[in-house]
Parts: structure tokens; sequence; C-alpha cells
């Protein structure tokens, strides 16, 4: 393999760092300038493409040597010729130097390009690639780590959290201080959370912009061609937003994997007990409290239930009705649970977070024998999400428990189950997750006998009006 000319970057990056200014016009000095940096570049862009890795470097030296300003892509494309040329390389001293030169490239090029990169983002990325190649750095990686999150908050992208997370879970083994971990959980939930409402909120802003170009087209405000182009555009736009919350949902249901054998609620209540104590006015770090020991299910936890009063006290959100309601609810106070449900509702930001207080709204009511309004709860959170399948398990149930109030007179034996066994199928159907709890409540179920339906001149497999509160269209089945 070619030799390459390495260039000791790391050793002159201070004085890139003090010396260096964003990128602004005229960004050469002479036409000579700018004909030799365009030559340049279209040399490291063809090189990097074929794979020549060697000439790509040599030509990316000189280009941010001489013209730094040149061109984005000689900083965003540099990660990928580094981790080849690092992969190939076998002379130990300039593989260490390769990876000066990587981490030099995330110290400066917020510097030069600030509209591209942030420093909390460069800040990430060089801790990400110290732990891709200089992991016993371990130390130095998670403090950087821990600044570029409090810079980046809830833009800090999922790779960064991830590898993050792994740093943390890392030097918790070696060092036994929880505490390491904690911290990089309290962020995670807190900035993730805020990552994936910020994504549903401009999911639902753009959801009514589909039903306006649809009426512009009606009315011939627009033609076809048009209306493609802008339908394309929005398709687009709503699945990008969908495709970035699952990946932080994915990123944060990991990181609570990992989290969870570390701090069970004894451990959580060992850490926070004593920062109760020191920070009873500070509602930032309460907030942290009742998030991190929420996710935990620490909810009968004295710390829990004191941090969760105080600041639902103090500060009232969404947030704090909802584990009122939830701490109400297992307390079997279910008419001050539905209360802090109800309360909880109209203070989200967006739809999707109405999905569970709809659903525990509900299962308050089935507990107060309060059908109707059991029901009502389940359909909202259905209407926000119809793949809510513990909502249609929640119907389901409710009729399935109909049978005092849906039998005896001309009623057919049973035919309630015949609504709650559609419910129940519906739900496996639309919500795999939810499939055999469903499945087992559906071989539970009780039906009419043959000769029941025969002699009401009804069959098997027809479909037949369930009366009663129920008053729904279900399929007939027997014994």
């Amino acid at each position: 393999m070619k030799k390459l000319f390495l260039i000791a970057l790391f050793s002159v990056s201070t004085f890139f760092l003090m010396a260096q200014k964003p990128c602004t016009p005229p960004l050469y000095s002479t036409p000579e300038d700018s004909i030799s940096a365009t030559e340049l570049v279209t040399t490291f862009r063809m090189t990097l493409e074929a794979k020549n890795y060697n000439d790509a470097y040599n030509a990316w030296q000189e280009l941010i040597t001489k013209y730094p300003c040149s061109w984005s892509g000689i900083w965003a494309k540099a990660q990928t010729m580094f981790d080849n040329l690092i992969r190939l390389e076998k002379d130990s001293a300039h593989r260490e130097m390769l990876i000066d030169s990587t981490l030099w490239v995330y110290e400066v090029r917020h510097i030069y390009f600030p509209k591209n990169w942030t420093e909390g983002n460069s800040l990430g990325n060089k801790a990400f690639y110290t732990m891709r190649y200089r992991s016993k750095n371990a130390e130095k990686a998670l403090k950087w780590f821990t600044q570029s999150v409090e810079m980046e908050k809830e833009a800090t992208q999922p790779h960064i959290w991830d590898i993050y997370f792994k740093t943390a879970e890392a030097l918790l083994k070696r060092t036994k201080d929880t505490t390491l971990l904690i911290n990089a959980y309290e962020q995670a939930t807190d900035y993730i959370g805020t990552a994936i409402n910020n994504s549903y909120k401009k999911y639902e802003k753009t959801l009514p912009n589909f039903d306006n170009l649809k009426e512009a087209l009606e009315k011939e405000q627009i033609d076809i061609v048009e209306y493609d182009k802008r339908l394309k555009r929005l398709s687009n736009d709503t699945a990008n937003e969908m495709k970035r919350i699952t990946q932080y949902r994915n990123t944060l249901n990991n990181i609570e994997s990992k989290f969870t054998p570390y701090a069970p609620c004894h451990v959580l209540e060992a850490v926070y007990s004593k920062k109760l104590e020191a920070n009873r006015d500070n509602l930032t770090v309460l907030k942290k409290i009742i998030l991190t020991m929420s996710k935990g299910n620490c909810l009968t936890s004295p710390v829990f239930v004191e941090a969760l009063s105080i600041v639902h006290k103090a500060e009232p959100s969404a947030q704090s009705a909802f584990l009122m309601g939830n701490l109400s609810f297992k307390n079997n106070d279910i008419d001050k649970a539905i209360e802090y449900f109800t309360e909880s509702i109209p203070l989200y930001e967006t739809n999707n977070d109405k999905i569970e207080p709809y659903y525990m709204l509900g299962l308050c009511y089935m507990v107060k024998a309060e059908f109707g309004k059991a029901r009502e709860a389940a359909q909202n959170a259905i209407k926000i999400n119809p793949n809510c399948g513990k909502a249609y398990v929640l119907i389901g149930d409710l009729y399935q428990k109909s049978g005092s109030r849906c039998s005896g007179g001309d009623m057919v034996p049973y035919e309630y189950n015949w609504a709650a066994y559609d419910k129940y199928s519906r739900a496996i159907s639309v919500d795999p997750s939810v499939a055999d709890d469903a499945r087992a409540k559906m071989s539970k179920l009780t039906f009419p006998s043959k000769q029941d339906i025969f002699m009401r001149g009804l069959e098997a497999g027809n479909t037949y009006h369930v009366g009663c509160w129920i008053q729904e269209n279900a399929t007939i089945r027997v014994k």
C-alpha cells in the first residue's frame, strides 16, 4: 500500500483553534487559488468515491491546509476516509496519527462552518470516535458526552445517546459508581422525551395540510401535477418525522432496558433520598427524580411520592397530573385518579401524549362500572391511534363484563361475548403486543349453544346486532 504523507495535525490544532474564524467571502485571495481549490476538491471527491483513500487523504491535507473554506464536504466526508485509512493502516504510529487527525476534525469544523455544525454536535462526535478508537479514554469521552448533551439537549442525535450510555455503563462497571449511569439516564429520558414530543408536534401540525391540499385540488386551485408534487413532499415530510420518532423511541427503549438492571427501586431510593433532602425547592432536580423513578416503576416509593407532590403543588403539568392519577389509581382512590387523568389530558401538547391518560381514564370508569364512560375514553384513545390494541382490549373487557346488564328477556344468551370477541380480534389485528393477552381472554368467552341460535333463526358466521348498552354489530359464534 502506498504510504501516506502524514502531517501531525493534532500538534498544530491549538493554532487552528486560535486563528480560525467562520468562513466568509471572499474565500480565496486570487483567481488562481479558486481554480486550485476547485481542482483539489474534485480530486478529493473522485478519489474518495473510487475508494482510493490514500490519494483522497493527500488531496484532503492540501485542502485543509490551504483552502479549508473551499467546501464543507471536506469536513463532512472526512470521517469515511479516516475510518477506512485507520482500518487499513498497519503501522501503529501512523494509525495513532490518523486517529488524532479524525478527532481534530471535530475540534475545528464547527468553527469553519458554524451553520453546518454546532460545538455541541462536534464535541459529541469527538467523544463518539474516541470510544471507537481509544476506549481506554472513557473518562474523557464521558466528560465530552455530558458537555455535548447539555449543549445540544433534545437535538442530540440517537447514535450519540447510544454510545454515551454505553460509556457510562462501562465506567460504572469499572468504578461501581451508579450515579454515572443515573446522570446519563436522567439526561436521556428528559431530552429524548422532548425530542419525541417536538417531532410529534411537527407531525400533527403537518396533517391538516393533506386535507387542505385535497380541497385545493377539488376547487381547481391547483392541477393534478402540482397536487402530486406537493403530496409527495408532504408525505416525505411526515414519513421522515415518523422515522425520527421511531429512531428516538428505539434509542430510549434500548437505554431503559440497559438501565433497569443497574438501578432497581431501592438503589434509586438510596440515591434520590439524599438528593431530595438537599433540593426540596429545586423543581428541576425534583422533576428529574420523578421522571427517572416513574420510568423505573417506583411509583410507591416514598421518595417518588414526596417529590411528585411537591412538584404538582408548585407547578402542575400534564405529566405531574398524569403521575398523580397513576398514584391514586394504585392506591385505589379511583375518583381522585379520574380527576387527575381528566386534568392531564388538555395540558398535553400533542394528541399522542393523550392516549395513555384516555386509556387510564377508561380503566378507572371500568372499575366504577360506568361502562359507557369507559368505552368513550377508550374510543378517544383509538381516534388518536387506530392501532391502540390495549384500548380495543379494554372495550372487549367492558363487553365481556356486561352479563348482568345484558342478559335475560328476549336477549340471546351471551350475545355480548360476540361483541367482546370481535374487539379482542381487532386488538390482535392492529397490535401484536397485546395478542397473547387478547387470545387468552377470547379463549375464556362463553357463547350460545347451536340450539339457542337455531331457535331464533340465526346462523353462525352471520352478523348480529348486539343490543343492550353495546349497540354494535358482531359475528355470531356458537359453543
